[in-house]
């Protein structure tokens, strides 16, 4: 027999005063609270995802300015758009982006749906993303659980199912339901995400300044920074990766992904395996559930260049959409 989701033991009319009143007055100045066009919301909660505001900030001025809206976006060619992406990382939701551009185009004629079932039938929207546009574009009442939603939910039932669950993830959308406003559900939903950014944080949550303290089990109980609980961490594995440089005449030789990992970008050759030589730079960086050494060699130009290889001007790599850390490892060497 499944066990029901906690419960709220407190009014939420109660909660939404108090949240709102505390938004109204701490609420950051970001550009996509400026605006109600459902394009460069649906841009900005793409870019969200896994990444921190203030590392999208320039990304989303730079986006906006080359793709204004649908129309733009669906025109261009994939090269491009991973380009203006390139240093975000997680290159999937550009690509997602621009699926969702053409189809909207094809479609709905280059206008959001407002219907959220409509919103989640675009590439890449699962239902965090359909309802916060929804939300904060046409103020649906839709709710919404991202992390920072999960966490003050989690503290404020004291939940004790893991958050990654199916059961957590089950009592969290309820909550989240039960909460939501039938009107002013863009001012509320923002307010909850705000409370998780700002004063429920992850560590050394600050109880003392949270305006809905008395509704939270967790800060009740003293144990807010316990929650939210998750299933044990998988172990991470390590990989090594051995790539190649070879550069010529002020041009460096790239090789561009046709897999599923960076699908589209350009990096450095890959070596079968490592040369009896010592790596010109070994640099790590994570990947999933995996830590990859990147070890890169010195090699001679080939002749001719394999199929999915092309030399590109070291001094044009800007407009090339690079897999991160190549570029940074390309970076470095070449100042050597």
């Amino acid at each position: 027999m499944s066990r029901k989701p906690p419960q709220l033991s407190f009014s939420p009319a109660a909660l939404r005063r108090a949240l709102t009143a505390w938004f109204a007055k701490n609420a950051r100045d970001l550009p996509w609270r400026r605006t109600r066009d459902p394009y460069a919301i649906f841009v900005s909660e793409l870019m969200l995802q896994q990444t921190q505001v203030v590392t999208v900030l320039p990304y989303y001025e730079r986006w906006l300015a080359r793709f204004p809206d649908f129309f733009s976006l669906a025109d261009a060619h994939e090269s491009d758009v991973l380009a203006v992406w390139q240093g975000l990382g997680y290159y999937s939701r550009a690509r997602n982006l621009h699926r969702a551009a053409r189809h909207i185009v094809a479609h709905h004629d280059g206008e959001m749906p407002s219907d959220p079932a409509l919103i989640r039938a675009l590439p890449g929207v699962g239902r965090y993303t359909a309802g916060a546009v929804a939300s904060f574009a046409f103020d649906l009442p839709e709710p919404l659980v991202d992390a920072n939603v999960a966490r003050v939910l989690s503290r404020l039932m004291a939940l004790a199912t893991p958050i990654d669950t199916t059961a957590g993830q089950h009592a969290l959308w309820t909550a989240a339901k039960s909460l939501v406003p039938k009107t002013g559900a863009r001012i509320f939903n923002s307010a909850l995400m705000e409370l998780g950014a700002l004063v429920c944080t992850p560590r050394s949550p600050r109880c003392g300044e949270c305006p809905i303290r008395t509704h939270c089990h967790a800060y009740k109980n003293g144990n807010a920074e316990t929650f939210p609980h998750k299933k044990p961490r998988r172990k991470t594995v390590a990989l090594a990766e051995h790539c190649a440089w070879i550069v010529s005449k002020g041009r460096i030789l790239l090789e561009q992904q046709s897999g599923p990992r960076w699908r589209g970008l350009w990096k450095l050759p890959q070596l079968p395996s490592a040369p009896p030589a010592e790596p010109f730079l070994t640099l790590d960086y994570p990947f999933t559930h995996h830590r990859v050494t990147l070890s890169i060699y010195k090699q001679p130009a080939p002749s001719p260049p394999r199929e999915n290889e092309a030399w590109h001007p070291l001094s044009k790599l800007a407009e090339v959409p690079l897999a991160a850390p190549h570029l940074r490892a390309i970076r470095k060497l070449a100042g050597k």
